[in-house]
């Protein structure tokens, strides 16, 4: 196994004691002062630290992933390139620009490069995102498309009507596994070969993040950043083999902010059903900045205007209308929680299932009897029905 870091440069140096979570910093009172702030990244761990902390939070950093650079297996590498090489593509699939980085520098160390950049000009180039985008044309290819959501189920969903029978595609795999995709895209009738850049790695030291957990479940952190969808998988793994995986799911529901940098790390906690947000851009800073807005207007309350004329205030687990406090149970304030995340838009009643006590279990009926109980609290009017769809808060 070589370290990639050999192939695509070194990563950026990290606090050298993992074991030393919780790191506060005196620089003058900022716009998160007084707010607790969980970092999962194994990668600018440095750089996103000194983010927060410069706007007055409190850091604790446990890396879900290896803090080591990623690693490739330099002769896996080779023998798939060589497979890529050795008969025309018809389509190429570019998820990250790391990936792409590493092996377009992998193909220099074997005069390889030119061949590669060559074949690929040939085929029809999609690109997950604007990063694998860069790298492309850095290398003087050109995508033919990428989507606006940097979602790789999008670039799917662009292929998923289109006749690929006898089509060859190629692959760029994005530090996980992507059979799960060749096996759908043979299904519409394509020869698929995927190629590994590099394997992401769970965490040397678990200690860290079993603590982090420990701190998820308890409610003491405002917030949790993660920065890869893998970070989401090792974390809710590490939480499930110390039987604390409901607790964390229950906390990020309510109390803890679950905030992702981008929408591929977002779809990576649908499975549990747990809310996130993310920016608009995938950056760091952007992540960071979205934070700084999101964590002040939780901890003050979140105000809003329905429809029906009435205001609506909600801080922390409390609801009032017009200001008379308002008591819902666990179903209702689940539902209503769900729907003033992006007020005035739909949510089906599948995801509002997933984001009950419950978790999931039983049948759309539950949502149908919380949404009863909510309107009774609340007035009639206040959640609309979309017919097929799914609710929506009616805001003025």
């Amino acid at each position: 196994m070589t370290p990639l870091g050999t192939l695509m440069g070194s990563v950026a140096a990290r606090p050298r004691d993992p074991d030393e979570l919780v790191r506060t910093y005196a620089e003058g009172p900022g716009p998160l002062e007084g707010f607790r702030v969980g970092i999962t990244a194994a990668r600018k761990v440095e750089e996103q630290t000194a983010l927060f902390t410069r706007r007055g939070a409190e850091v604790v950093w446990a890396p879900a992933l290896s803090q080591s650079p990623n690693h490739v297996d330099a002769d896996e590498l080779r023998a798939a390139t060589a497979r890529v090489l050795a008969q025309p593509a018809d389509l190429f699939l570019a998820t990250t620009g790391v990936g792409m980085k590493g092996w377009f520098d992998a193909t220099r160390e074997w005069d390889l490069y030119d061949d590669l950049v060559a074949h690929l000009a040939s085929a029809e180039i999609l690109a997950r995102g604007p990063k694998s985008v860069g790298v492309l044309r850095r290398n003087g290819l050109r995508e033919l498309w990428a989507p606006d959501s940097e979602c790789f189920d999008d670039v799917l969903a662009h292929l998923r009507g289109r006749d690929l029978t006898g089509k060859r595609i190629v692959v760029q795999e994005h530090g996980q596994s992507l059979s799960m995709v060749a096996h759908a895209l043979r299904r519409q009738g394509a020869e698929v070969e995927t190629v590994a850049i590099y394997r992401v790695e769970r965490a040397e030291d678990p200690g860290p993040l079993f603590a982090l957990i420990d701190q998820i479940a308890a409610g003491a952190l405002d917030a949790v950043t993660f920065t890869a969808a893998p970070a989401v998988a090792s974390l809710m793994e590490a939480a499930g083999s110390t039987g604390r995986r409901d607790e964390v799911v229950s906390a990020f529901q309510s109390d803890v902010l679950a905030c992702c940098v981008g929408p591929v790390a977002a779809a990576a906690f649908e499975l549990w059903g747990v809310p996130t947000v993310y920016p608009e851009r995938s950056r760091l800073g952007a992540m960071v900045r979205l934070l700084e807005t999101e964590l002040p207007l939780r901890r003050r309350g979140f105000t809003l205007n329905l429809a029906t004329g009435a205001t609506l205030l909600l801080h922390a687990d409390a609801v009032l209308l017009d200001g008379v406090e308002v008591h819902l149970s666990g179903a209702p304030l689940a539902v209503l929680n769900a729907l003033v995340t992006n007020p005035g838009q739909v949510v089906s009643r599948a995801e509002l299932l997933t984001l009950l006590p419950s978790g999931g279990a039983g049948s759309e009926h539950a949502v149908e009897m919380a949404v009863a109980r909510l309107r009774a609290a609340l007035g009639t009017r206040s959640v609309q029905t979309v017919i097929k769809r799914g609710y929506r808060l009616a805001v003025a």
